[in-house]
């Protein structure tokens, strides 16, 4: 039997822009991406801490370093600049792999970068 259980997480990082004109997605600094374990076009969760709001999309490369995370296309009506959101990832393991397995967690700064 598989299970989904948590692979990634980003836990209260600020949006620091929206691209309503672009094609979609979520473009995350690469640091902070190394740091969840998320990979590009990885499908991910965001939740909103300030109004609520839960949706899907998938991860684009932001410039390492620079602390982005933008949300683009119809997701840029989710947010707004500087909304706390949570991003996470799920996957699919072995019920007896699960139980070992060790989700990657990040708590960034308030400027999005981690120690």
């Amino acid at each position: 039997m598989n299970i989904e259980v948590l692979k990634s997480k980003i836990h209260r990082v600020t949006v620091t822009g929206t691209n309503l004109s672009y094609i979609g997605s979520i473009a995350i600094d690469e640091n902070l991406m190394d740091g969840a374990n998320l990979i590009e076009n990885e499908r991910v969760h965001i939740y909103n801490i300030n109004n609520g709001e839960r949706f899907e999309t998938y991860v684009i490369k932001g410039e390492r370093g620079s602390g982005i995370v933008s949300l683009n296309g119809a997701a840029a009506r989710k947010v707004q600049t500087g909304d706390l959101v949570i991003i996470v990832s799920y996957a699919s393991m072995d019920f007896e792999e699960a139980k070992k397995f060790v989700p990657h967690i990040v708590f960034p700064d308030q400027h999005n970068q981690t120690s």
